[in-house]
């Protein structure tokens, strides 16, 4: 399985710098390790990797515990529950999935002192899709404001899940684009747009997207 994993770190490699290329600005990658053991995360490290995307709390903090010595960077990109927010500040580098005014201080009050502030992205229900998390884009200006105020907490921008059966047109991507665009002039911390997986970082980027986040392409279909 370490073979495999390094020919599609390798291709993924190759093929996020063209796009980025192609582009005009860099883009990183967020491994989605969800499901996947800490041994496979830890190949994947060997490799170079150094930034993981978890959706569940309660998971990752055993991964987060045991790989500690890497010195890796953990994101949450799941829902976020409230009664979640202490472990999640206390232990990932980075939460994507803010979406609602109430975990914002939650988040902050929650933060350890001698770690850096909180890296924070808003999630936008771009498609407005029934029963998906994210703030709607009119709701995300307000959002961005509040974050802003708590010092134990620093916006880097956007995150979005755009519904696949529309993201290969870029629409969606598009949307996106124009809104962390409208918020950075308000908030200059905003230098992340969080969009695109396995089946569509080419168009995302394309579409200004600064981080991808990859699972199924990296490390194989998920365990159920």
């Amino acid at each position: 399985m370490t073979g495999e994993l390094a020919r599609n770190y390798r291709k993924l490699q190759t093929a996020l710098a063209a796009c980025a290329a192609q582009s005009g600005h860099p883009v990183a990658l967020l491994a989605v390790s969800k499901t996947h053991p800490a041994a496979r995360i830890a190949e994947c490290a060997a490799l170079g990797q150094r930034a993981f995307g978890e959706n569940y709390v309660q998971e990752a903090l055993a991964k987060i515990a045991e790989l500690a010595p890497l010195g890796l960077e953990w994101h949450l990109i799941g829902p976020l529950q409230s009664n979640k927010c202490q472990a999640a500040a206390e232990h990932f580098d980075w939460v994507q999935s803010v979406d609602r005014a109430k975990i914002i201080p939650l988040l902050a009050k929650h933060r350890p002192p001698h770690r850096p502030p909180l890296n924070v992205l808003i999630q936008v229900n771009i498609d407005g899709e029934a029963g998906k998390s994210g703030c709607s884009p009119e709701q995300a200006a307000e959002l961005a404001a509040r974050i802003a105020a708590e010092p134990r907490l620093l916006l880097r921008g956007l995150m979005a899940i755009p519904d696949p059966a529309t993201s290969g047109n870029g629409l969606a991507f598009a949307q996106m684009q124009r809104l962390f665009r409208e918020l950075h002039a308000d908030h200059p911390s905003m230098d992340t747009l969080s969009m695109g997986m396995s089946d569509d970082f080419p168009a995302a980027i394309a579409h200004g997207a600064t981080l991808v986040r990859v699972g199924s392409a990296l490390f194989g279909r998920r365990n159920p």
